[in-house]
């Protein structure tokens, strides 16, 4: 989950990099802009420049090894009087990574593909531990935070769920740690299951259930916080609805599109449909949302199953409950037959669990139509033997299928 949600917001970087860019009206912190590629055309085709830093802008890090990891291939090259290191003509459509390790903090850029034209402006930014050191050391103070406009939600339906990613940056822009007014805490929306705080968040995350909590206090910068989960998705359409504890400086929503997926939502301005990775995503922006404002997702034509192999599963189940019942009600011969009846029971729960997933192989295509009729008229007979053998009370062995 984790690398899937990661290949995707790479792909979407620039759309990530123009949000951001968009919505800042005083220079960002540099950590925010850290690992993200932007296109350029003021460097030659299919040329990568990595500009790495400690702390700010200002503070260059000179003649230190960057390496740019293309496949299995790795080329090195060290930063000039400036802290770039240009890496020139990599081949068009590679995908790539920029490392550096700054003492023992290992920094990466997002994966993305080089263009065919055009260059690639990348910043590294290693943390100021002196400065950070000085932070941490400052009491508390009272105080809020918001999500950054590096906070985004991705996306990504799938056969009859719908996986959702919240990909947050809690930013306290204070030069203390700060313990806002109320708990930062969450629920993930109705109907979540499965949900998870994912690698690279903040320690200061936890999940229990569907709701998410972050500890405070919260140091000066950016405590990044991830966290997954799945929604049921049976139907054409599904509604998501989230509030956040902070305010959100700007709204930025990836789908990834599959058919004529559509999203709509009252909290969406702007949105176009883009290319990456040889897939179609839907990159949409909003404005700022003040915390505990309700943000709506609404997505339209989600590929999805008939719902009468579902039908016909729960008229089965009701059947066998039904006949379970009236067996159980019969008085004669009760203890006599008590054995037998629990072993044509359990032949039945068996025989009707492996048509329920011999169904749900075949919905899925993990089934050839020859292979499911088959072993399907195979179940189907002996489930009757054993409804045959309860309505009756014929405790005769049934004679042994190929379903056995």
């Amino acid at each position: 989950m984790r690398i899937r949600v990661h290949h995707i917001a790479a792909g979407l970087a620039p759309f990530v990099f123009a949000v951001a860019v968009a919505a800042q009206f005083q220079m960002p912190d540099p950590k925010q802009m850290s690992g993200i590629p932007r296109p350029v055309t003021d460097l030659p085709d299919r040329a990568i420049s990595v500009r790495v830093i400690r702390g700010s802008l200002s503070n260059n890090i000179t003649n230190f090894p960057v390496e740019l990891h293309i496949g299995s291939q790795v080329k090195t090259v060290r930063t000039d009087d400036t802290g770039r290191a240009q890496f020139n003509d990599v081949a068009a459509g590679a995908t790539v990574k920029a490392v550096a390790v700054v003492d023992n903090e290992r920094l990466e850029s997002q994966e993305f593909a080089v263009p065919a034209s055009g260059g690639i402006r990348l910043l590294l930014v290693a943390t100021d531990k002196a400065k950070a050191a000085a932070a941490a050391g400052a009491p508390p103070v009272s105080g809020r935070v918001t999500l950054g406009n590096q906070s985004r939600i991705v996306i990504e339906p799938g056969d009859e769920a719908v996986q959702v990613y919240y990909l947050l940056d809690i930013v306290n822009t204070a030069p203390a740690p700060v313990n806002p007014p109320a708990a930062f805490t969450f629920q993930m929306p109705a109907g979540a299951v499965g949900t998870t705080v994912m690698e690279g968040s903040s320690p200061q995350a936890s999940a229990n259930g569907a709701r998410v909590s972050v500890k405070g206090p919260f140091a000066p910068g950016r405590t990044p916080v991830q966290v997954a989960c799945e929604l049921p998705a049976s139907g054409a359409s599904l509604e998501l609805s989230q509030t956040f504890p902070a305010d959100l400086e700007q709204l930025a929503v990836i789908v990834k599109k599959l058919g004529q997926t559509r999203l709509m939502s009252p909290n969406i301005a702007n949105q176009q449909d883009m290319a990456a990775q040889g897939e179609t995503f839907i990159a949409a922006t909003g404005g700022s949302v003040p915390a505990g404002r309700q943000i709506v997702l609404t997505l339209e034509d989600l590929p999805h199953h008939s719902a009468a192999p579902r039908f016909i599963s729960l008229a089965l189940a009701m059947a066998i409950v039904a006949a379970g019942l009236w067996a159980a009600t019969r008085p004669e011969d009760r203890t006599a037959r008590a054995a037998e009846r629990k072993r044509l029971l359990a032949r039945r729960e068996k025989l009707f669990g492996e048509l329920v997933r011999l169904e749900a192989d075949h919905r899925a295509g993990r089934a050839g139509d020859a292979r499911y009729a088959a072993r399907r008229e195979e179940l189907v007979a002996a489930l009757e033997h054993v409804y045959g053998a309860l309505d009756s009370d014929d405790t005769t062995p049934e004679p042994a299928d190929q379903a056995a």
